[in-house]
């Protein structure tokens, strides 16, 4: 049973880190809207190709804008911390009971 244990354990740590790195990228995407950045620079084609497909899904079923504010990205990063909250800390307790 050890041997799923630590297999939870890793796969929790491993959704944990790909959450917040994808949080991050959406916050830097958000910073970076802020600006007129240049849309053919390697790094905005980047932030955009990652974040685009999700935050499309957010702004077609919930149409945020309010004076001109996207609201999609909150949105996707509150999503992400009840992830982190629910799904991840579930996953660490079911391996902490098993091992």
């Amino acid at each position: 049973m050890f041997v799923v244990s630590n297999f939870l354990i890793a796969i929790a740590r491993l959704l944990d880190i790909g959450l917040s790195l994808y949080m991050y990228i959406i916050i830097a995407r958000a910073i970076i809207s802020w600006v007129n950045p240049d849309p053919y620079n390697p790094i905005v084609r980047f932030l955009n190709s990652v974040t685009e497909p999700v935050l499309f899904r957010i702004r077609r079923r919930l149409p945020l804008f309010f004076g001109g504010i996207d609201f999609s990205p909150i949105i996707v990063i509150l999503a992400i911390i009840f992830i982190q909250s629910f799904v991840v800390q579930s996953l660490v307790q079911m391996a902490a009971r098993m091992g």
